[in-house]
């Protein structure tokens, strides 16, 4: 039975198409559907089409903005893939995929090669440790070029490039391509279709040697068995070549390359095969395990481990006598932490919840099951409402469409209905077995509008609707202005809040307005202060509250924060003698954090600094924990006021892409914005032109470059940190 399980296992492959807009991921699912018969007409993305871009937004813009689940079969293996978005406005539903997938396949565009959004996704994808291929897309462009492209990927990627793939025929001519571990032809029709094998073309022959000699040199560099191989014999053996692409694959020392044109549904098959031979199955990865201590890392499940043990107690109180599967839950979950759970159909289930979607079948929860089994009808302990709840449905996705299972076991991606508080980021896992996982991290967003319902009649539908978005994406903010009284909806970039207010307009009929988009601003440290004495007392009748701190405060520096001073606190005592006792210490430590929500200079949130409690003193009755956190909060604000303080705003990288005639425009316009060129080439005949920007003056300006160069011009923009912001912007 285990030997069963294990190969069922071994033939499932869980991985994301990745890419910068336009550089094909969407056509390439397409085309991955459409061989493995899971579909039996190529989706277009001109046309509307696609099966994933179900989405009547993704439809009308011809981008992909959520992330979707389908499933189909290659050579007797289950491939779940998710196709994500390539705009930096949706990089968290990327970074949601990526916590849940085993591999990806990186998309290039064989013109422009590594874009910013490239090489955004890239990294996100080191950062989970998610083995990658790249596929090199679009050859039949004008312009195209597979060892410019590898070029780029090496130099602004770093990682080592093995290309297993010679392209016949070049741009236009471009038929098919020379499979370099088996030496043999693979050309395909005008039609696309299925390949046809053939030998090598006479004229490529002498340079498939030579690459093939390359291929053998640069993986015997780094696979010890294929090094011995390789001085046996001065050659490697398919066999062996293939064994070794796929450890160097799965440890992430190289980076396996093919390419063709999914448009002309040419090198699909191939990269299907490549999926299946390099890429980890569920097996293949280590297991999954507990968080460790529970809390750092629980922002997105309402509290640390303790907290959740606590709120579990908390909900049995006032139940009948006898045995409770709550409370249970509650007892063994102090047991859980760290606790690893591999990928087995009979161990207990754990599963995270990576997406939550409102659909006309029901509120649908996306499921990476990790261990276990779960079938309809199972209950399962959720751990973000710390409750037990109950499956309803378990689906089998193909994006907007879906097919009822009887159970889900572990390495499936599913979706289930029934579950009415899961999120994004909640564990599931068996009431008896109870466990957290680690959850997606959630940026923090960096544009807001302000968005009211045009009717008062509305109001409370809109604020549903609000809740709803916030509850599907993560990323999405929505907060009432203290001061002003407005609900601002808060995201990722413009087009992230159009895309928004837009799903509330078609989804619900409602009429919204929108206020104009407002970036957060922060306030750092430019110069600190030292020795500044705060005394808390008061007296009010009854025991009183005494609390005396002396705090130095100073910037932190680049160093300190991985090179960006403007981000991160850090907090640190050097008392001596027990003149501040230590529970004391942690008190002041939570004021100081209290008081960072609001800076002196424009009310901004505060970041960037270091405070140091030097001394202090108590009182032997009316000190307290509560006075030497008031202690904190009020001494670090008066602080702050003593120092130089810089109001910081955050700024993007921007690359535009224009006709050449249009340089000179695009650059004033950028200027007149606060920009900063820091490089510009050309490539395939269009100037491309990366600058620094504030993200404050981006606003409206995809009309202002379309303008410009008679719609000819392309921008994307990618956030890079904060910067000094100019005196106009230190105010509210």
């Amino acid at each position: 039975m285990r030997n069963h399980l294990d190969r069922h296992l071994s033939a499932v492959r869980n991985l994301g198409i990745l890419a910068h807009v336009d550089a094909g991921k969407t056509t390439v699912t397409e085309r991955i559907l459409y061989a493995t018969g899971t579909t039996h007409k190529r989706g277009e993305v001109h046309d509307g089409t696609t099966i994933t871009d179900f989405d009547p937004q993704e439809r009308d813009r011809g981008i992909t903005i959520f992330a979707a689940a389908v499933s189909c079969d290659w050579d007797g293996h289950r491939i779940n893939l998710i196709d994500t978005p390539g705009h930096v406005d949706f990089a968290d539903e990327v970074e949601r995929s990526l916590r849940v997938l085993d591999g990806a396949v990186a998309v290039f565009d064989a013109v422009a090669g590594v874009e910013p959004q490239s090489e955004s996704v890239w990294r996100q994808a080191d950062r989970h440790g998610v083995p990658r291929i790249a596929f090199v897309n679009k050859l039949d462009r004008v312009g195209a070029d597979l060892d410019t492209a590898v070029a780029s990927i090496r130099e602004r990627l770093h990682p080592v490039p093995l290309v297993v793939h010679l392209p016949i025929g070049t741009e236009d001519g471009f038929t098919g391509v020379v499979d370099l571990l088996r030496m043999r032809a693979l050309t395909w029709s005008d039609g696309g279709g299925t390949a046809v094998e053939d030998v090598v073309p006479e004229d490529l022959r002498e340079e498939a040697l030579r690459r093939r000699r390359l291929l053998e040199e640069a993986v015997a560099e780094r696979h010890p068995a294929a090094l011995e191989e390789f001085c046996d014999r001065e050659t490697l053996s398919a066999e062996t070549l293939s064994s070794a692409l796929r450890e160097l694959t799965r440890t992430g020392d190289a980076v396996v390359v093919l390419c063709g044109s999914a448009y002309r549904n040419r090198g699909i098959e191939p990269l299907l095969d490549a999926v299946v031979a390099y890429l980890p199955s569920p097996l293949d990865v280590p297991p999954v395990c507990g968080m460790p201590g529970g809390a750092a890392g629980m922002r997105n499940t309402k509290g640390g481990m303790r907290d959740a043990v606590d709120g579990m107690h908390g909900t049995v109180h006032g139940m009948h006598e006898g045995v409770d599967p709550e409370r249970e839950t509650a007892d063994r979950m102090q047991d859980a932490v760290g606790e690893q759970r591999p990928a087995d159909p009979t161990a207990p289930f754990a599963a995270l919840a990576f997406k939550v979607a409102a659909t006309p079948t029901g509120r649908l929860t996306y499921l990476r099951v990790y261990s276990g089994t779960i079938e309809k009808g199972d209950a399962v302990w959720e751990s973000g409402a710390r409750r037990v709840e109950r499956i309803g449905r378990i689906l089998r996705v193909q994006a907007d469409r879906h097919a009822q299972l009887e159970r889900a076991v572990a390495g499936d991606i599913v979706a289930v209905i029934g579950l009415k508080s899961a999120r994004a980021g909640s564990t599931l896992s068996a009431p008896g077995a109870p466990v957290v996982l680690e959850p997606p991290g959630v940026a923090d967003p960096v544009v807001s509008v302000a968005v009211e319902a045009r009717t008062s009649t509305d109001a409370d539908r809109l604020a549903s609707a609000l809740a709803r978005l916030a509850e599907e994406d993560p990323s999405l903010v929505v907060r009432t202005d203290p001061e002003t009284g407005q609900t601002v909806l808060s995201g990722m970039g413009e087009l992230h809040l159009e895309v928004a207010v837009e799903k509330i307009r078609r989804s619900l009929g409602l009429e919204v307005n929108v206020g104009r988009p407002r970036v957060t601003y922060r306030e750092t440290v430019a110069r600190g202060v030292s020795g500044r004495v705060f005394r808390h007392v008061k007296q009010d009748g009854g025991a009183g509250q005494f609390a005396q701190i002396v705090l130095d405060v100073e910037p932190l520096a680049a160093d300190e924060t991985g090179g960006a001073a403007e981000t991160g606190f850090t907090f640190r005592s050097t008392v001596v003698g027990g003149r501040v006792p230590q529970e004391y210490v942690r008190a002041v430590e939570a004021g100081c954090r209290d008081a960072l929500a609001e800076g002196p200079v424009g009310g901004h949130p505060v970041t960037g600094l270091r405070v140091t409690l030097t001394d202090g003193a108590t009182h032997v009755k009316d000190s307290s924990e509560m006075a030497f956190r008031t202690a904190g909060r009020l001494g670090l604000r008066e602080a702050l006021r003593g120092c130089a303080m810089v109001v910081l705003e955050p700024v993007v990288e921007v690359t535009v892409t224009v006709p050449e005639d249009a340089v000179g425009g695009v650059l004033g316009d950028l200027a007149a914005r606060r920009g900063r060129v820091t490089d510009s080439a050309v490539r395939g005949g269009s100037a491309v032109v990366t600058a620094t920007v504030p993200l404050a003056e981006l606003f409206g300006y995809a009309t202002r470059l379309r303008s410009r160069t008679q719609g000819r011009g392309t921008f994307s923009a990618r956030p890079t940190g904060y910067a000094p912001a100019p005196a106009v912007a230190t105010t509210r």
